[in-house]
């Protein structure tokens, strides 16, 4: 279901504020808009050392998320065992990762053709 870019944009947001607030390492915004018959608008890239960091991030995504816009993901994968949490807001994917299951899969480089930027919780105050 696509959104509006300004609904686009709040979720966007409230997810990157979900991961700062639980201290998410090295978040990434891939933005696929310019990729013709993409998986999705955004895709949000965080991770932790633990899994137990890992559900906290997940769940601090959703609780602000919810707050601040009202949306619930769609679907969400990973919770089980927490090396690998994908939260699936429609037009926006938040993948969490423990740290070695980031580099392993590597997502930025298999979506390089994507607008990659690398956020800082300063960033996020000024606006993304």
């Amino acid at each position: 279901m696509r959104k509006t870019d300004k609904e686009a944009t709040l979720v966007r947001d409230s997810v990157v504020k979900g991961l700062f607030e639980k201290k998410g390492e090295k978040v990434a915004l891939i933005d696929l808009r310019k990729i013709e018959n993409r998986v999705c608008d955004y895709f949000i890239i965080s991770h932790a050392t633990s899994s137990k960091q890992v559900d906290s991030l997940a769940w601090s995504v959703e609780d602000i998320v919810r707050r601040e816009t009202g949306r619930k993901p769609y679907h969400i994968e990973g919770r089980e065992n927490c090396i690998w949490v994908l939260l699936d807001y429609g037009d926006i994917l938040v993948h969490i990762f423990q740290q070695p299951y980031r580099e392993f899969y590597n997502l930025e480089s298999l979506w390089a053709d994507g607008a990659i930027t690398m956020l800082e919780d300063k960033v996020l105050k000024k606006g993304v």
